[in-house]
């Protein structure tokens, strides 16, 4: 049978928000079988918590927001798609995650540092079996743009395979890939995806803090480019970070089905709002999905215990 999984034991990391410059206490910790990854504001009282759902963004303004409405107003927890990228990553299905604050912490703005915490926590299976979402169908959504079209889409897959191009017109990016294809099958996220950075624009800077963003954005979090380079002293991590931060963010925003998806995912110019808008479609199509588990490993596809194997590496 192919198990949940869960941490063995809770780990502690603190850190300041990338949008809110808010220091952030973050403590992980174990789940039972069928929890889901959920998300506890500690800070309030009483704790309010947020399931990982895709039919809980809100804001996906620069990053992936849960929101709910509370006795007070709207409660929300912001940036989360680096780490539910990383356990989409490992393969864990259950956690909760305690915040005493609005936001993850940003860390170095990868998911390697929450890649680097779960491992260290540890993984334990567990007796259940893992459900997966397949896609039966094609479903697709599309989104007109100033510089043309964005579109994202699911097609039958046995397997995970996303393959995502981006196009910004700026020197530093053309110079490096601007597509580039990731099978859960076949490549390592954590040696292939887990390390690429968030990204942002000195031109920009100005108009994200009067909105209320990037308060907390530096060298030491993102990689940042003038209108002409990178100004990061160490330069690029991959030579295509830059859409490969696109689709470590898009995994962790398709993470927030709730279960890991045996589906190809191929978008172009995509970002939160459209990787949202893809995983609440498929959820309004019924047709279109089923959950499957594989009790008996031996009738497991060959591409899924290839990735099963390849999730420690």
């Amino acid at each position: 049978m192919l198990k949940q999984r869960s941490l063995k034991s809770l780990i502690r990391a603190s850190g300041v928000g990338l949008h809110s410059g808010v220091k952030v206490n973050m403590v992980m910790r174990p789940a039972a079988p069928d929890t889901g990854i959920v998300f506890r504001r500690i800070d309030l009282d009483p704790v309010v918590d947020f399931r990982a759902s895709a039919l809980t963004v809100g804001d996906t303004r620069m990053c992936s927001c849960l929101e709910q409405e509370g006795p007070q107003g709207k409660i929300r927890v912001g940036t989360i798609e680096h780490l539910m990228s990383a356990f989409a990553g490992l393969g864990i299905d259950n956690a909760f995650v305690d915040l005493d604050a609005a936001e993850l912490p940003i860390l170095d703005g990868s998911a390697s540092p929450f890649v680097f915490l779960i491992q260290s926590a540890g993984i334990e299976e567990q007796p259940v079996a893992k459900k997966f979402i397949r896609v039966k169908r094609p479903i697709e959504v599309r989104e007109a743009d100033p510089s043309g079209e964005k579109w994202a889409r699911f097609e039958p897959y046995d397997g995970f395979r996303l393959t995502f191009s981006i196009l910004f017109n700026h020197p530093a990016i053309d110079r490096t890939g601007q597509e580039v294809t990731v099978d859960f099958a076949e490549h390592s996220y954590v040696r292939e995806v887990a390390r690429a950075r968030t990204f942002g624009f000195m031109q920009e800077v100005e108009w994200l803090r009067e909105n209320g963003l990037a308060q907390g954005g530096g060298l030491d979090n993102a990689v940042v480019l003038d209108e002409y380079r990178v100004l990061n002293a160490d330069g690029l991590r991959y030579a295509d970070e830059f859409v490969k931060h696109k689709v470590l963010d898009a995994i962790g925003d398709l993470y927030l089905l709730g279960h890991p998806l045996l589906a190809a995912f191929t978008a172009h110019k995509s970002g939160h709002a459209l990787n949202n808008a893809l995983a609440r479609e498929l959820l309004a199509n019924p047709d279109a999905w089923e959950y499957v588990s594989f009790e008996d490993q031996a009738q497991m596809p060959q591409a899924i215990e290839r990735w099963m194997a390849l999730r420690a590496t």
